[in-house]
């Protein structure tokens, strides 16, 4: 059974190194997992005056994650917390109130940065209003990214051995949770 993930990326900068990272993790996924990612850079400022007339890219946001069995969050850490954009998507996903898109779905969280705690401030923030949002996360292994253009491709190629071990394993421990989350509690 294939496993259909959307991804989103919390930076919205084409040469974002958690761009390459998930490029990077979706090269050593397991085969059984199939990736959309789901943009967020096009998406107004969260206002619930919006709330009986949703945008056209809200609308698409929450029709992407219905869409998914899973979600797998990559982000940076912005001023020891998530970027704002992808904040904004959660915003628009989770509401209004009673339509919360995040219920029950299986979720990962893994970011990078060049600094040598990686994202693990950003991600203990990004945790916090998925468990708000009643995601079904994975919990470990926590991947907190030391960015090396060297080892980390564009192309996903991962160069380091130690590091691509760590990537493949995370991921398939990311497959096994979404197994059983999906198991007890199934989408759609």
């Amino acid at each position: 059974m294939t496993h259909k993930v959307g991804y989103l990326i919390g930076s919205l900068s084409k040469d974002s190194i958690n761009r390459v990272l998930s490029q990077c993790l979706i090269a050593v996924a397991p085969d059984d997992l199939e990736f959309t990612e789901i943009p967020i850079g096009d998406l107004p400022l969260y206002n619930r005056d919006l709330d009986d007339a949703y945008p056209a890219e809200a609308t698409a946001l929450k029709d992407a994650i219905a869409a998914s069995d899973a979600l797998l969050f990559i982000t940076p850490e912005y001023n020891r917390s998530i970027p704002g954009a992808l904040k904004n998507a959660i915003d628009w996903a989770s509401r209004p109130w009673g339509q919360n898109s995040f219920d029950h779905v299986p979720a990962g969280v893994i970011g990078a940065s060049v600094g040598a705690i990686g994202t693990a401030l950003g991600q203990q923030s990004l945790r916090g209003c998925l468990s708000f949002c009643n995601a079904r996360q994975m919990t470990a292994p926590e991947a907190y990214i030391q960015f090396d253009p060297e080892v980390y491709l564009a192309s996903g190629e991962v160069t380091d051995a130690d590091s691509k071990a760590f990537l493949t394993a995370y991921m398939a421990e990311f497959r096994d949770h979404v197994e059983r989350v999906l198991t007890v509690l199934p989408r759609g």
